[in-house]
C-alpha cells in the first residue's frame, strides 16, 4: 500500500494508533483563536476532524484512495451527526491531545467518541456518527476488512 509520503514526513505527524483507538497532538495557533486568544468554537470541529482523518490514515484507509475508486467505486465519508460538549476553552499556544475511539460499526455507519484535552483536563467531548457514501450519494456498507482496524480488542 502506498504510504502517501508518510515515511518522508517523519514519525508522529499523523499521531499514533493506541490500545483504545488513536491519539494526535496539536498546537493552538493564533489563527485558531478569536480576538481574546480563546479557540473559536468552530475550530474545534477542525481539530476533531484531523483526529478522525489521521485515525483513518493510520488504519490504512486513505481519502485519496477512496476518491480514486480503489474499492470499486469512488466513496467518501460524511458526518451524519455530531454532539459536542464544550467543557473549558483552549487558548493560544496550548498543546492539545485529540483522542478518538470507535464505539460501534453498523451497516454503513461508524460511531466514534472523541476527547480534546490539555494535559489531563478534558476540554471538549464529541460523539460522531459518520457514514460511507458511494458516488450516487447512497450509503455503502462498511467494508468487513476495515472492522478489525477500527474496533480495537482492548478498549482501556
Amino acid at each position: 500500500m502506498d504510504d502517501h509520503g508518510e515515511s518522508a514526513l517523519g514519525a508522529g505527524l499523523s499521531g499514533a494508533l493506541t490500545e483504545f483507538g488513536h491519539r494526535l497532538m496539536a498546537r493552538v495557533y493564533y489563527a485558531d483563536t478569536d480576538f481574546s486568544g480563546v479557540v473559536y468554537h468552530a475550530r474545534y470541529l477542525e481539530f476533531l476532524e484531523r483526529g478522525r482523518s489521521d485515525y483513518l490514515r493510520l488504519a490504512g484507509v486513505h481519502h485519496t484512495e477512496l476518491l480514486d475508486g480503489k474499492h470499486g467505486e469512488r466513496i467518501v465519508w460524511v458526518v451524519r451527526r455530531m454532539e459536542i460538549h464544550f467543557r473549558s476553552p483552549a487558548r493560544m499556544d496550548d498543546i492539545l491531545t485529540i483522542d478518538t475511539r470507535t464505539e460501534d460499526i453498523s451497516g454503513a455507519r461508524i460511531f466514534m467518541a472523541q476527547q480534546l484535552k490539555r494535559g489531563g483536563e478534558v476540554l471538549v467531548e464529541a460523539k460522531v456518527e459518520a457514514a460511507i457514501v458511494g458516488e450516487n450519494g447512497r450509503p455503502r456498507r462498511f467494508p468487513k476488512e476495515w472492522v478489525a482496524a477500527f474496533i480495537p480488542t482492548d478498549r482501556s
